[in-house]
């Protein structure tokens, strides 16, 4: 049976090799490309701007315009005037000369000027440069929060007319906490709205789901917003709870904070992924940041729809 087995595979071997030989020979040879890969012209790449060069007529987009400072970094002077929201720094991963270049270098270009996830101790680092240099005699001042970590630079009184305008965001924007632990990202968003044009930002902390109660005696003030983000870790409820209270937008914002299970703020994650309840929008875990620019944008398109329909009245 072997031997019988061995004769039958080798027969159907020689039978398949045979058929793609002549399947070989009766395809008709691919004409090769005169332009290939390797010849292909590199100017496109300076098209896209990978030396910075001046628009052209071929390559033209509103508010493409870049800044070098340094050798570290190309900041985008077009931001806000192609998404409305201007250039921020990360604060993670640069050095605070880095962080405070940056920022000296967009205080005359943007109304809002800030760097999110700055730790104390390199603000510290910061802020020394900051006196050390001179740089606090330019009209400005260097603001840190410690809670949301955010560090802000603002035009003094005497010099606020020099920078680009801050154009106000109408609406009210809130920011729930289900628990305390949750407010260093409540404040992270917070800080970005008011300094992205939202004049009412209101934080309501502590009304998690383990006290519902502590909730529904402040729906009266919940509804009174525009938009709602909802800071929650551990099992992510409240941003659900809420949805299904409310008419306004929810922006549920999951946390790293939890036991093991909450898998770093997957857990809470994934709850407002798999909402039951209607309107529920997700940003990344810990992203106040990413929260509070979504809803910056959501007050902003509702402003332009009423003014469209005034228009048209």
């Amino acid at each position: 049976r072997r031997v019988r087995w061995k004769r039958t595979w080798s027969a159907m071997s020689s039978a398949s090799l045979a058929s793609s030989a002549r399947v070989a020979r009766a395809r008709p040879a691919r004409p090769v490309c005169a332009r290939s890969a390797r010849h292909v012209s590199r100017a496109p790449r300076a098209a896209l701007g990978a030396s910075d060069p001046e628009p052209s007529p071929s390559f033209s987009v509103p508010g493409a315009s870049t800044l070098e400072v340094g050798d570290f970094a190309k900041l985008d002077l077009g931001r806000t005037e192609r998404t409305g929201l201007p250039e921020v720094v990360w604060g993670p991963g640069k050095t605070p000369a880095q962080i405070l270049q940056i920022m000296l270098a967009l205080r005359d270009r943007q109304n809002a000027v800030m760097a999110t996830r700055v730790e104390a101790e390199k603000f510290d680092a910061i802020e020394h440069l900051w006196n050390e240099t001179n740089a606090a005699n330019t009209g400005c001042l260097l603001e840190y929060d410690p809670v949301s970590r955010v560090a802000l630079l603002k035009r003094d009184a005497e010099n606020e007319q020099d920078a680009p305008k801050r154009v106000p965001v109408p609406g009210v924007l809130l920011v729930l906490t289900a628990g305390t632990a949750d407010l260093a990202v409540a404040q992270e968003a917070a800080t970005t709205a008011r300094a992205m044009g939202v004049d009412d930002v209101r934080v309501v902390a502590d009304v998690g789901v383990a006290g519902l109660q502590r909730l529904l005696c402040r729906l009266d003030v919940i509804r009174q917003a525009d938009v709602v983000l909802v800071v929650a870790g551990m099992d992510g409820a409240l941003p659900s709870v809420v949805a299904g209270l409310i008419d306004a937008p929810v922006i549920a914002v999951p946390t790293s904070i939890g036991y093991g299970a909450a898998m770093g703020g997957l857990s809470p994650l994934m709850a407002a992924l798999n909402s039951c309840a209607t309107g529920v929008t997700a940003v990344n875990i810990d992203n106040g940041f990413g929260g509070a620019t979504a809803a910056v944008k959501m007050l902003r398109a509702a402003a332009k729809i009423a003014a469209r329909a005034a228009r048209s009245e």
